[in-house]
């Protein structure tokens, strides 16, 4: 063999040892909008496996076997929490006991709002605030112990008592969320902690902006009424002063009662209702007898991200548009 030839050998031998100690963390997560917050710390480096996507609610999935290896090939799992999909909590000790996990609900920054069980909200109803008097031992995610975490869950399908899993919508959470995503990137990968940090900086300073765009956007309508199909909207009205004044479906999405839509109608019939939300993955059918004969305007929203492409730019996305068809639909 002629020494030229050897050397390519052993430098192409280097030139893959040296890639397979930086390769990017392997990122499991559950939907698109924490998705997107995860890609925009991991840009640069690398990109995070969607575990939810479409238009597939997050409440009631299946998890399907590619979707099995992924958590099963995880460095890092980042998902809401059991309010929002107990079937994951279950899958994660079993398929991903292995991994680091990031239960965003877990996290102390994370602002907290009580589950709502009644379909007419009253002024107050989205000023409880759940807190995080026991979330102090959550403060290091890489002892995170699923067994403990998960004992209780073959009884539990949604804690009605505890926690609205729509947190996303505020920003504010999505802040705190990105310097821990970071943090727990920066841990299993030293040599990006500095990008990592710096992205999750730069999105810090993205959301401010566009937490003062959605005001400037919903300051002309800001009293109007409306009601949303699902009640997935809370953190969102109580961090824009925008509250829902009802829901047809409540925080878990479970199907609406006759006598929970006689309730939503007389409501909308009563109070000056303008606008109602309805979600891409929801049978219009429901609506139609909650509003027929009323002047209230349907606009589809998109909390989810369903309709549009995953990457780093949907979390953005999805919360302009929320506010823009908000203030169209209550003009």
């Amino acid at each position: 063999m002629s020494n030229s030839v050897f050397a390519a050998l052993v430098g192409s031998t280097f030139m893959l040892s040296a890639l397979s100690v930086t390769a990017a963390p392997r990122v499991a997560v559950d939907i698109p909008p924490v998705h997107s917050l995860v890609a925009q710390v991991m840009e640069g480096v690398g990109a995070p496996e969607l575990l939810i996507s479409g238009g597939s609610s997050p409440h009631g999935y299946a998890l399907r076997p590619s979707e099995a290896r992924v958590l099963q090939s995880a460095d890092l799992v980042v998902w809401v929490g059991q309010n929002l999909t107990p079937w994951l909590g279950l899958a994660l000790p079993k398929l991903a006991g292995n991994a680091t996990v990031i239960e965003l609900a877990e996290v102390p920054e994370t602002h907290l709002l009580g589950f709502r069980d009644s379909v007419v909200f009253d002024a107050s109803s989205d000023q409880h605030d759940e807190g995080h008097d026991d979330h102090e031992d959550h403060a290091e995610h890489d002892d995170h112990d699923h067994d403990d975490h998960h004992e209780d869950e073959d009884e539990h399908d949604h804690d009605h008592s505890g926690y609205d899993p729509h947190m996303w919508l505020d920003p504010d959470n999505a802040s705190a969320w990105l310097g821990v995503i970071a943090a727990e990137l920066s841990n299993l990968d030293p040599e990006n902690a500095a990008l990592y940090v710096a992205n999750a900086k730069a999105g810090q300073a993205n959301l401010e902006q566009l937490s003062a765009e959605i005001d400037t956007l919903l300051d002309p309508v800001h009293g109007g009424r409306y009601v949303v199909f699902h009640d997935g909207y809370q953190y969102f009205g109580q961090k824009f002063d925008m509250p829902a004044a009802g829901a047809i479906r409540l925080s878990d999405a479970s199907d609406p009662s006759p006598a929970r839509i006689a309730e939503i109608r007389a409501a909308v019939q009563e109070g000056d209702i303008a606008c109602v939300f309805s979600e891409p993955q929801f049978n219009p059918a429901l609506i139609n007898p909650v509003f027929e004969g009323t002047e209230a305007r349907v606009v589809v929203a998109d909390p989810l991200g369903a309709l549009l492409d995953p990457g780093p730019s949907l979390y953005g996305v999805v919360l302009r548009d929320l506010a823009s068809g908000l203030a169209k639909c209550l003009q």
